[in-house]
């Protein structure tokens, strides 16, 4: 357990001690009703409430300590074991109790009402730790969906930036002004069409809402518009084929997880009009497939830090891992639907 929720138990298990030994409190009201029934003891009473507190701390302990104890079984939903063992640990603790009681105070109470007396505080501290537990178990769950939004979001900017990056990078306008320049010249209608795209890749980068998960059919929308820069480029030495199923278009994916693939296969692969870079975007299942035949370039500038980061984001966001397989004609990757 944490420092803060440690503090919270044992601030609980007091108040929760408090609350069920009050009633016999009430015995030192001299000519009251418990007084009747009831001679108060303050060493009974003493070890009544520091039984019942260790009680209550031992329930904590046992139920929330992370991968141990009875916490083993409540996150592997084994909830069979889990309850009888919390139960055969309050029986326990419940004869226990009353045992020691008995040989320490035995004289002043008959048995049964002992036993009675340890039944019914137990049972309702047990049901107030119940509830405590359930409250902290879901502060825990509400700190790790922050953390895990955090990271999400800590790899999403990632993602972002390295995409500005390989947007803003030098070789990028080169190749870029190089192509709009060629393509002015040739035909101002084309070039045109170029900006356009040019500004909508640029747009969908940067003037996003915020949210990492789009549909696949906005996605594949803004990969049109890369790819259409590339084929302006390279002409008939790229060749983009989509035959994504049309009922999955709208499956959600995450945002900006497309465009870095295609890069990839861009920068690491020669393509020329005899020997083009075909790049296939399919469907396996729940699974979005973008593969590409390998026609190796020398690349020395690759750090393989966009295919981890993609990947971490999946693992984040998905909770799973997207699957990257490379044989001797083709690289593909597949990227889990959402």
């Amino acid at each position: 357990m944490m420092k803060n929720e440690t503090k919270i138990c044992i601030y609980s298990a007091f108040l929760i001690t408090l609350v069920v030994n009050s009633a016999k409190l009430l015995a030192l009201k001299s000519g009251g009703i418990i007084a009747r029934y009831w001679t108060f003891d303050i060493w009974e009473y003493s070890f009544q409430f520091l039984y019942n507190m260790l009680f209550c701390l031992l329930l904590f302990r046992l139920n929330l300590t992370q991968n141990r104890f009875f916490s083993v079984y409540r996150q592997n939903r084994q909830w069979i074991k889990f309850y009888v063992f919390n139960f055969l640990l309050i029986s326990a603790a419940l004869v226990l109790g009353s045992i020691i009681h008995s040989v320490l105070f035995g004289t002043v109470h008959p048995p049964r009402t002992i036993v009675r007396g340890y039944f019914i505080r137990f049972l309702l501290s047990t049901v107030m730790v119940a509830v405590m537990i359930r409250l902290i178990l879901l502060i825990r769950e509400g700190k790790r969906k922050d953390i895990l939004n955090e990271q999400l979001h800590t790899a999403y900017v990632k993602a972002q930036l390295t995409v500005l990056q390989e947007q803003l990078n030098p070789h990028f306008f080169f190749n870029t002004l190089s192509s709009i320049s060629a393509i002015i010249r040739e035909d101002p209608e084309r070039a045109q069409a170029y900006i356009m795209h040019l500004s909508k890749v640029f747009r969908y980068t940067l003037m996003h809402s915020g949210n990492d998960i789009v549909t696949l059919e906005t996605e594949l929308q803004h990969l049109s518009s890369y790819t259409e820069l590339i084929a302006m480029r390279l002409e008939n030495a790229f060749i983009l084929k989509n035959s994504v199923a049309p009922d999955l278009l709208h499956k959600y994916i995450l945002h900006l997880s497309l465009q870095p693939l295609v890069e990839n296969a861009v920068k690491h692969n020669t393509a020329t009009a005899s020997n083009p870079l075909i790049i296939n975007i399919f469907n396996e299942g729940d699974l979005l497939v973008i593969q590409n035949n390998l026609q190796p370039a020398n690349v020395t500038d690759s750090t393989g830090m966009g295919l981890a980061n993609l990947n971490e984001r999946f693992r984040l966001q998905a909770s799973r891992e997207i699957e990257i397989h490379r044989t001797e004609n083709y690289f593909t990757v597949k990227l889990p639907l959402l």
